[in-house]
């Protein structure tokens, strides 16, 4: 085991359990092997020398176990703030003011510079009394490095999607206010359809951005009301046909009875924009669109509603579906932000409900999403 053992200094202090009694691997009595915790473990006694340092710990400071035991916490586990001082000489957590319960988590350096997020827990016998131990917790910043770059990849790809439109109404309309009496109204409206269209890309990308927002930090708001499915799909088929997509190239297909679903219909038709557009732009044949009745993806409830979107293209690579409702995620055509499917999952998961991608019988892609009924509860 990569902890001390039961004769690592302080192991025996008052109040603590008998090593017999102890699970193995536990010199400092908690109750648990300290090589099981994800998180870097370090305990020290009330003299300030540790007698815990499990597995985690080790990896993170590249500190192995057997060296740190017995050893003062500021020589085994040698701190310093981003300002370069050194962390126990500032904090005194021995010395220091008595009512200290702990020191929040920050980004601390460990010897040549490597960064360790750090917290604290002073354990005293009494409030006010002297520190009996002190329990440190110590984890990478390898996720929240992780985080950081996938908001900067966010903000990046917004960015870049923001400023074509944008670049296309400014140069537009700077041309229309010096030039306007050198232009045919022919001319000016399709300049001003140009705008029109650039302008809600522009407001189409900022509700990504804040759908994006609500659904990292769990706000993303569902407006429950009765919504006819099979009527929404044939609406969205509807408006593709008018832009200039053959009939025939649609199929729709609605079980009867459907069960009432209660749901967000913006939201909904946000998810079937999406599918249906990926069907369209990225498939080929016939769009098939199948809506049925199926078992709810709550243990409460019996009956959902399951929708299926398929094509007859090429399908998603096997080794790509995994990454299918990840963010960036564009498949093998480029374009967009690649953010829709991440906000499609977002959606459907916020209404309790589930999806799923696959290969279509035909071949192609196959997304299906299942949403419980979800009757309001003064109506159940």
């Amino acid at each position: 085991m990569s902890v001390g053992t039961s004769s690592a200094p302080g192991a025996q202090d008052a109040g603590m359990p008998p090593a017999a009694s102890r699970p193995p691997g536990d010199p400092a009595g908690l109750g648990i092997d300290p090589d099981q915790l994800p998180d870097g473990l370090v305990v020290a006694d009330e003299q300030g020398r540790v007698i815990c340092f499990n597995a985690a710990a080790e990896r993170i400071t590249a500190v192995r176990a057997r060296d740190a035991l017995g050893q003062r916490l500021e020589k085994a586990l040698p701190l310093e703030d981003l300002e370069g001082r050194r962390w126990w000489q500032l904090t005194d957590p021995y010395g220091g003011l008595a009512i200290r319960v702990g020191q929040p988590e920050r980004n601390l350096l460990l010897p040549g510079g490597r960064e360790v997020l750090v917290s604290a827990r002073y354990v005293r016998t009494r409030p006010t009394g002297p520190l009996r131990r002190l329990v440190v917790t110590l984890r990478d910043t390898e996720a929240r490095r992780r985080t950081e770059r996938s908001h900067a990849e966010l903000i990046a790809t917004v960015a870049h999607e923001l400023r074509s439109p944008l670049t296309s109404v400014k140069g537009f309309t700077a041309t229309l206010l010096a030039k306007w009496e050198r232009f045919t109204d022919d001319q000016k409206r399709l300049m001003l359809e140009t705008v029109d269209a650039d302008a809600d890309r522009v407001t189409r990308l900022i509700a990504e951005l804040l759908d994006i927002s609500r659904i990292d930090s769990g706000r993303l708001e569902v407006r429950r009301q009765p919504v006819d499915i099979g009527a929404a799909v044939g609406r969205h088929i509807q408006a593709y046909v008018a832009a200039g997509q053959p009939a025939d190239r649609f199929l729709l297909r609605v079980q009867q009875p459907l069960p009432d679903l209660w749901a967000d219909p913006d939201k909904i038709d946000q998810v079937l924009s999406n599918l249906l557009e990926n069907a369209v732009r990225h498939g080929e044949g016939t769009v098939t669109i199948d809506v049925t009745a199926t078992a709810s993806p709550r243990e409460d409830e019996d009956t959902g509603t399951s929708v299926t979107v398929s094509d007859e293209g090429p399908g998603i690579p096997e080794e790509s579906m995994n990454r299918v409702f990840t963010r960036f995620w564009r498949g093998s055509k480029r374009g967009g932000t690649g953010l829709g499917l991440y906000i499609v999952k977002g959606i459907v998961e916020a209404h309790g409900g589930t999806i799923t991608v696959g290969r279509a019988p035909g071949a192609g892609a196959e997304f299906r999403f299942t949403l419980p009924v979800s009757a309001p509860a003064y109506l159940a």
